[in-house]
């Protein structure tokens, strides 16, 4: 599988991203047009991280994101109660949306190897799709309130948590090398992170998602596998 073939498959624009949001929380928002709905959430999302990318969220007023969505602030309001539901809301998603889609790709895999290099493959071209929502999500962690905070640290865990449990299980069957599960785990994460926290840096040295997982994918296989 390659990027152009997953985005086939999964579709993931800024559209889709915001039909899937109403589809999950069409009973917490007060307007029920679909259209009008997904035409409003694109401009406050893309705006959110558009300034958020710019100053940061926490010094993006209500104004702010007034003037650049050309919404007015009592229009947003029939979306969200105030800017930390705001970004709360768009952190939850960005968690369960890349979740669901990394649960459908694992769930057809049994081998250890093959779910390894599919965990990899599929997380990098979640965040290439969602790059601006996954750097959003870690540079505001920081900034949602208590549950929200324990709920990403618990994500990031489940990610790691998953490919640990490969690990181990390639272990078992004989197909990895005896190495720290816990440490390879978090040092691949860590790896994934790499590529949407610095997707500057390898768009001005012209390396694609493709390239970045097939060299990625080298590394730890020449490093796991027996």
């Amino acid at each position: 599988m390659n990027y152009a073939e997953f985005q086939k498959e999964i579709k993931i624009t800024q559209k889709s991203i915001c039909r899937d949001f109403f589809c999950q929380n069409h009973g917490s928002i007060r307007i029920k047009k679909e259209k009008t709905v997904l035409r409003n959430l694109e401009k406050i999302f893309g705006a959110a991280l558009k300034i958020s990318n710019q100053k940061g969220f926490q010094a993006m007023s209500m104004r702010d994101l007034s003037i650049e969505t050309g919404l007015s602030t009592g229009a947003m309001y029939a979306y969200f109660s105030g800017k930390e539901d705001l970004l709360n809301m768009m952190q939850h998603h960005k968690r369960t949306m890349a979740m669901r889609i990394v649960e459908k790709y694992m769930k057809e895999e049994t081998d250890p190897l093959i779910r390894l290099k599919t965990m990899l493959r599929v997380h990098l071209y979640i965040s290439e799709a969602m790059q601006p929502w996954f750097y959003f999500s870690y540079m505001e962690a920081k900034n949602i309130n208590k549950k929200q905070r324990n709920q990403a640290v618990e994500s990031s865990r489940i990610t790691e948590n998953i490919i640990k449990e490969i690990i181990l299980e390639g272990q078992k069957a004989g197909l990895f090398k005896d190495h720290d599960a816990d440490m390879s785990a978090s040092i691949i994460k860590a790896m994934l992170q790499e590529w949407y926290l610095k997707r500057k840096k390898y768009a001005k040295r012209q390396i694609s998602v493709d390239r970045y997982a097939d060299f990625l994918e080298s590394i730890i296989m020449s490093f796991i596998r027996i």
